[in-house]
């Protein structure tokens, strides 16, 4: 169950990251591809809404690995969206 709570703090963490990206209009953003430009890029969040769900499925049922990969995944999704909006990338 605990798997389960720190996936959702970390879902709730990529939003915020994800967010944060989107309302920096970047420069780059304009070259992302056709499928998540709808909606100002937002279309996006429905892609990490489905990897949160994903990854809370699955340490639900007990697979703590998955909860490792979507910590991983978090980290490097903290830093990039970090790089993006503090203009370092």
């Amino acid at each position: 169950m605990s798997a389960l709570v720190i996936v959702f703090c970390l879902g709730v963490f990529n939003f915020a990251a994800h967010k944060a990206v989107l309302e920096s209009h970047h420069p780059m953003l304009a070259q992302v591809p056709w499928l998540f430009q709808p909606l100002g890029g937002r279309l996006s969040l429905i892609v990490e809404f489905a990897m949160l769900l994903g990854a809370m499925i699955m340490a639900a049922a007990g697979s703590v690995g998955w909860a490792w990969v979507y910590a991983f995944y978090s980290v490097l999704n903290g830093l990039s969206a970090w790089l993006i909006a503090s203009g370092r990338v």
